[in-house]
């Protein structure tokens, strides 16, 4: 798993930037209601998407929130509330805000419990009637039928932490109903193979891909060894899920 404190400093730049995050942004909001005066981003990084939802909503209060320190300080820069805290133990009171947001969260969280866990620290902190948006089926989105993703089919780990069922049944349980979802473009992440071999050896897909023992290395060079190495195949797109909190949960 990679160490975020150290990925910190070059993350937007390796992540699809700006465009990537307006996209992100734009699509959230659509799942906002217009009379949602809080929300607080979970995980949200270097703050780059959470700017943009402030950006795209003047007259509602963003803070965030994220267990790494320096992806914490430089969300700072951006957003001016922002904790350092572990989505899975959130230091708000019950019903304090009235939306939450996770992008590209979940499908990091491999531990035993720690996605539902996520999910009801969501539902808890929001009001009845709030609005919890999160990204589902990351990894499964980068699958865009290109010869790098044929050469990942064999090593691809099981049951995804952020899959769809998964994530309406934790939600169901804790008094969150799904009630929409969106879509949007992941621009420049689009993969080469040549980027897609390196990012294999520095353990970018560990949510992804079970590469035990030297598996990593042979995979990488399986990447290598394709045609066009330069080229970057098409961009994934992302879903989002949104969930209402039950007026009586």
């Amino acid at each position: 798993m990679l160490d975020y404190n150290e990925e910190a400093a070059a993350y937007d730049a390796t992540r699809g930037g700006v465009p990537r995050a307006e996209a992100a942004a734009a699509a959230v909001l659509g799942l906002i209601p217009p009379t949602a005066r809080t929300l607080l981003d979970i995980g949200c990084g270097t703050g780059l998407v959470t700017e943009r939802i402030a950006g795209g909503r003047p007259g509602m209060r963003v803070f965030g929130s994220d267990a790494a320190d320096g992806m914490a300080r430089v969300a700072r820069r951006r957003i001016a509330a922002v904790a350092l805290a572990d989505a899975r133990r959130l230091p708000l009171r019950e019903a304090a805000v009235d939306a939450v947001t996770a992008v590209w969260l979940l499908h990091l969280l491999r531990e035993e419990g720690a996605v539902r866990a996520v999910v009801a620290q969501a539902a808890r902190v929001l009001r009845p009637g709030g609005v919890f948006v999160t990204t589902v089926d990351k990894d499964a989105a980068h699958d865009v039928g290109s010869d790098i993703d044929e050469a990942f089919a064999p090593y691809l780990a099981p049951s995804p932490s952020d899959a769809t069922e998964r994530i309406i049944e934790y939600g169901a349980a804790c008094g969150l109903d799904a009630v929409g979802s969106a879509v949007f473009r992941g621009h420049g992440q689009g993969r080469t193979p040549l980027s897609a071999a390196h990012a294999v050896r520095r353990g970018y897909f560990a949510s992804r891909l079970a590469l035990p023992g030297t598996a990593a290395d042979q995979l990488a060079q399986v990447l290598a060894a394709l045609p066009g190495p330069d080229r970057r195949r098409p961009d994934p797109e992302y879903r989002l899920l949104a969930f209402r909190r039950r007026p009586e949960a």
